[in-house]
């Protein structure tokens, strides 16, 4: 497509890859360029931004929008906190997400009001989507709901309301419906269960949830085109295959694969006989003329006695295609035309499964074709990385500051981590001045460092993790801390287990037992790069003494990406 003279949106412009997408659209003279961002002021900073760099484009070239794409235009401009707080807020959110999707929905959405205004010839979407649902936490939401259904729950030998029993039934149903905790989980079991069984392989046989045709699919378990249903099954293996993805990414998984068939599969035996939904035989009834129920102002949907049973079942000629349900010649002749669904048979799927566990190459791993389709780091990043560094300490020293951590990033053990190594950097200087100091020691000289400079413990404590002192009972915080999460209950029984298990998992540590093991951390860092062979200067070993800058100095960046990829085994496998 030639972009030339083209109207381009980019959703997501204010952020890193959309501002790199409007400058790259510059070489390719569209009419203009519309850039989008969640709040008014990120927009317009995008656009400044791309003014100041093309001054020659003209008033009107770069055009601002700001919102929230998955909300209707009058909640746009509304944090989504603000929006769950307000009953009425909620039942709009839930009227367009739950309900179909009408004509009223779709016009009244801010993405459809967006599309109609400037009808861009060019969408580029960097709206991190899966971050925006996701991240807005449907466990913790969740277990808000339990708690307050069991708050709501009565005594057995109270009066019930059916009202409300119903209500708590109906939404401890709904929670128990939600697809992607029940996704993972499951894949959170397999993974833990075949590495612990020593499973080498595991190939799934996935689905594309649509029979490999798109969003115009005419089958539909509603009457709404496509249907949400379908989609959500879609949605779901799509997520299924990416975790997947990510457990071909783990060096003590099995290999993994997934063959994904784009079709329907077909069949497992032709016959005659009775016709079963459900594994239950279709009754037949009949509604005689003059049993005609009348049309008035309401048509009820479920009725007891508008037909007559015949006490026969539905018997025909069939195709059994499996899980996928039993087709007449019809139905299978339709969805199997070409251009339609079409289908695979199971035989072929198993032939491609065979031979990938047998180490062939299909050209059907679904697995594989992601692992060579997706951006992975560059060598351009890679040369970047140094002279990104380089500026950052540069401007530490030009502010008289310390860049530590900040706890966005996440996980709080990050921050944790990176606190106690920069108080022993701050205490003891090198890695020799922490071998060389007993644990004891070390733990009453971090103390006094704490104690006495107000300022690091305060930045600290104010991201959320606490210091523990080193009698173990003393704890230095800010009013809320990230470890333990909150899960409901604002306070938490504290035993010697649970504090051991926080400080491990997000408080900065001062006990004695830690700076053993920083120690021991360090020591072994040393050991590994003394066994090196004198001159060593091949390209077999990254974590050199020059890597280290000669234990002359300890950097906790380095220091927390060591204890990640070897101390924790979380190093990345591909790249």
């Amino acid at each position: 497509m030639d972009i030339q003279g083209k109207t381009v949106l980019v959703l997501g412009g204010w952020g890193l890859v959309g501002s790199a997408i409007c400058r790259k659209f510059m070489e390719e003279e569209p009419r203009r360029i519309i850039v989008t961002s969640l709040t008014e002021e990120e927009a317009h900073d995008a656009i400044s931004a791309l003014r100041k760099d093309y001054p020659d484009a003209g008033k009107d070239f770069f055009v601002p929008w700001w919102g929230n794409i998955f909300v209707r235009e009058e909640l746009k401009d509304l944090p989504r906190a603000k929006i769950l707080k307000d009953a009425r807020y909620r039942k709009i959110l839930f009227d367009d997400t739950v309900e179909d999707l009408t004509d009223a929905v779709l016009k009244r959405s801010s993405l459809y009001q967006l599309m109609q205004n400037f009808k861009p010839d060019v969408v580029v979407d960097c709206v991190n989507s899966a971050t925006g649902i996701a991240y807005q936490d449907v466990f913790q939401t969740s277990r808000e709901v339990i708690r307050q259904l069991q708050l709501a729950r009565k005594p057995k030998e109270e009066p019930r309301d059916p009202v409300s029993s119903n209500l708590i039934e109906a939404t401890e149903r709904l929670l128990c419906s939600l697809y992607i905790p029940q996704l993972v989980r499951h894949v959170q079991i397999m993974y833990r269960s075949m590495s612990e069984a020593g499973t080498n392989m595991y190939v799934k046989i996935g689905t594309s949830g649509t029979g490999g045709m798109g969003l115009n699919i005419p089958y539909t378990h509603s009457e709404e085109r496509p249907s949400r249903v379908l989609l959500s099954k879609s949605a779901v293996a799509g997520a299924h295959t990416l975790l997947l993805f990510l457990m071909g990414r783990t060096p003590d998984a099995p290999i993994t694969k997934e063959i994904k068939p784009t079709a329907a599969i077909a069949w497992k035996k032709i016959a005659f006989g009775e016709v079963l939904k459900a594994g239950t035989p279709i009754e037949l009834v009949d509604c005689p003329p003059e049993r005609a129920v009348k049309i008035d102002s309401t048509l009820t949907l479920a009725m007891e006695d508008a037909a007559l049973p015949s006490g026969e079942t539905l018997r025909s000629v069939f195709i059994d295609t499996g899980e996928n349900g039993i087709f007449s010649r019809g139905e299978f002749e339709a969805i199997s035309t070409p251009g339609q669904m079409e289908f695979v048979t199971p035989e072929e799927i198993a032939t491609n499964a065979v031979f990938e566990i047998k180490a062939g190459n299909t050209g059907h791993d679904v697995i594989n074709a992601l692992d060579n389709a997706t951006l992975a780091p560059t060598y351009r990043a890679g040369f970047m990385f140094n002279s990104a560094l380089a500026r950052m300490e540069k401007l530490e020293r030009q502010h008289g500051v310390d860049s530590v951590a900040f706890e966005m990033l996440g996980p709080p053990r990050l921050s944790k981590l990176l606190y106690e190594a920069h108080l022993l950097k701050l205490g003891f200087g090198t890695f020799d001045g922490v071998i060389k100091t007993d644990a004891k020691s070390i733990s009453a000289g971090l103390e006094h460092l704490i104690r006495t400079d107000s300022q690091l413990r305060s930045q600290i404590i104010s991201i959320g993790i606490p210091v523990l002192l080193p009698d173990g009972n003393s704890l230095l915080r800010g009013n809320s801390i990230k470890i333990p999460p909150y899960r409901g209950e604002n306070e938490l029984q504290a035993t010697n287990e649970s504090v051991d298990l926080w400080a491990h998992d997000g408080w900065v540590d001062l006990r004695v037992r830690n700076m053993e093991l920083w120690r021991a951390r360090f020591k072994e860092i040393m050991d590994v790069v003394d066994k090196l062979p004198e001159g060593e200067t091949s390209s077999q070993n990254m974590y050199n003494r020059e890597y280290w800058k000669n234990f002359t100095e300890i950097d906790p960046g380095k220091i927390c990406g060591w204890i990640f990829s070897y101390e924790e085994k979380g190093q990345r496998m591909k790249a």
